[in-house]
């Protein structure tokens, strides 16, 4: 088979930089990995939230993290090496103050995606899994965001940004880069991205209630039913 006839969008997903030894994991943080592994009746089973802390205070998945949470577990480090190399949440390399996600899959394609992750890299002038120099930005192609009555649809640090366009895209990342408020369309005021990932990690900041729950076009099938007085029928009924 020619090596031409498959290509990988993310061709270094599979490696942890382990020549990056430096590490801002302190006693502080220790405690918060141990508070995260009392949580659960099996303790392995903090890792993910474990990973997530991590990269909050390393900016990456770091082989001090790594080492961290294989000793805290009682697991190895391939183990957690395993695991943070399967999931593309986690980052192999430091990312940037911001994170920016860009949807290219179906109908995010068809409604723009493309062209979008195309403007986001010219105005960034990197490439997907790449950090700009200043350590502003770094960006990623996404695999489907679960959006898609909201195509096309960008992400930063994991807050929803919905039916883009690149002169909306060229606006965000001035606002991003300038320091303004920017709010997710259906979430949280844009904080950054090391703050996102301590909240996924299982330490909330107090905004899971800002921004709607649902968007107009989630909820329109709900709205019409309303109008209709349509209900669904209960199961004793379909029996």
């Amino acid at each position: 088979m020619s090596g031409h006839e498959f290509q990988s969008f993310f061709p270094e997903s599979g490696q942890v930089d382990m020549s990056d030894t430096s590490t801002n994991i302190d006693e502080a943080t220790m405690a918060e990995l141990r508070e995260l592994a009392g949580r659960y009746p099996q303790p392995r089973s903090a890792l993910l939230p474990m990973l997530h802390l991590v990269q909050s205070v390393d900016g990456r998945v770091s082989p001090a993290g790594i080492e961290a949470c294989a000793e805290m577990l009682g697991i190895t480090t391939a183990q957690v090496s395993g695991v943070a190399t399967f999931y593309t949440m986690y980052r192999r390399r430091p990312g940037g103050t911001h994170h920016i996600g860009v949807c290219t899959t179906a109908l995010c394609a068809v409604m723009g995606g493309d062209a979008l992750l195309e403007r986001v890299c010219d105005k960034l002038g990197i490439e997907p899994d790449e950090t700009t120099a200043d350590g502003a930005f770094s960006l990623e192609r996404l695999e489907c965001n679960a959006a898609c009555d909201f195509a096309p649809v960008m992400m930063v640090n994991w807050e929803f940004m919905d039916n883009m366009t690149p002169a909306k895209a060229d606006q965000l990342l001035d606002d991003l880069a300038a320091g303004r408020e920017v709010h997710s369309t259906r979430g949280a005021t844009i904080t950054s991205w090391r703050e996102a990932e301590r909240v996924l990690a299982g330490f909330p900041d107090g905004r899971a209630d800002e921004g709607p729950s649902a968007g107009d076009a989630s909820l329109l099938g709900k709205s019409i039913a309303d109008a209709n007085s349509w209900h669904a029928p209960k199961p004793e009924d379909v029996l």
